[in-house]
């Protein structure tokens, strides 16, 4: 329960999102995709971002199955190619004056072995946070113009476990698999409160927020650590009892993205054991999340990675 006598939260409380525009990155298919139809079918435009034209397509054809009036379009978008990022904003804002939500959904997990994007970050790093990073900035203008703009970063349990290693950002000295991808998520959530602090000094006007799924069954293990692996094993072994579906796991995105009741600055995931499952409410945040000193150096180290500012969209705003 989110509070006291409140029912619990479902896509059928979602408001009227008649006239506003979202994008939703990584919306080809798991949490995505039902975040997606989600908002689809409350009357928003909806743009599904992704990598895979043909992925995209098949998940516009099954939204508009499901809502024939849905308003939805596919635009390609690499998160692992700052060029793509900044093509893919450049596009938008051809189309679009303004944008009401913004849900950095996309990521990969454990990846077994180091790689790096085009531009030569870590690849989880690159594609869970740097590339959001530089997404949000580049529509910040279009951020800016819309009333009471959210933008959401999806994190995840893991950044409990997670610690931001500026000694070794890239993981080039030492790769860990598992601690490479909880650095990633608590950077997510550091940058979601983090951004609603500079939103508060700069007068952005955002409704900064995160939240995460709780143990979702999608298709991201599978294609990160794999099947066959430990960590998927175990996950078979627990997922009846401990896990939801994909849909049950976007609700906390939703309600974050579009209830009235969501605060700035908040977290949100399932309300059940562990928030492994269950309905949204309020997230636990780890201690490393709220060191504001970290957060002001995770900030700066983007700007310095990815060669790209907000002040310097938030002027063309």
């Amino acid at each position: 329960m989110l509070e006291t006598g409140m029912p619990d939260w479902t896509t059928a409380d979602i408001p009227s999102l008649d006239g506003k525009t979202a994008i939703v990155t990584g919306a080809s298919g798991g949490l995505g995709y039902e975040t997606a139809l989600a908002l689809a079918g409350a009357g928003a435009t909806v743009i599904l971002a992704g990598r895979s034209e043909a992925k995209g397509q098949r998940a516009l054809e099954l939204i508009c199955n499901r809502f024939p009036n849905a308003l939805v379009a596919y635009e390609e978008l690499d998160l692992a190619r700052l060029g793509s990022v900044a093509d893919f904003a450049r596009r938008i804002a051809a189309m679009h004056d303004r944008l009401d939500i913004l849900i950095n959904n996309a990521g990969v997990m454990a990846l077994p072995k180091r790689c790096e994007t085009a531009d030569g970050f870590e690849m989880q790093l690159g594609i869970n946070y740097l590339g959001h990073y530089a997404l949000t900035a580049h529509l910040l203008p279009q951020l800016r113009r819309a009333q009471g703009a959210r933008v959401l970063q999806l994190a995840s349990l893991a950044h409990r476990s997670g610690r931001i290693d500026f000694d070794d950002l890239q993981s080039k000295r030492s790769y860990r698999p598992w601690r490479a991808y909880c650095q990633s998520k608590l950077a997510m959530l550091m940058f979601a409160l983090e951004l609603q602090r500079h939103s508060n000094a700069a007068g952005w006007g955002l409704t900064s927020v995160a939240a995460h799924p709780g143990f979702a069954r999608t298709e991201l293990i599978a294609n990160g650590p794999g099947t066959g692996t430990l960590s998927w094993r175990i996950g078979q072994l627990i997922q009846p009892y401990v896990s939801q579906s994909a849909a049950e796991g976007a609700l906390p995105t939703l309600f974050a993205a579009t209830a009235p009741a969501a605060q700035a600055g908040g977290y949100y995931g399932p309300n059940g054991f562990y928030e492994l499952k269950g309905a949204p409410a309020p997230a636990k945040i780890m201690p490393q999340a709220k060191d504001l000193a970290s957060a002001a150096m995770l900030w700066d180290a983007s700007a310095t990675l990815t060669g790209i500012s907000f002040d310097e969209f938030a002027v063309a705003a």
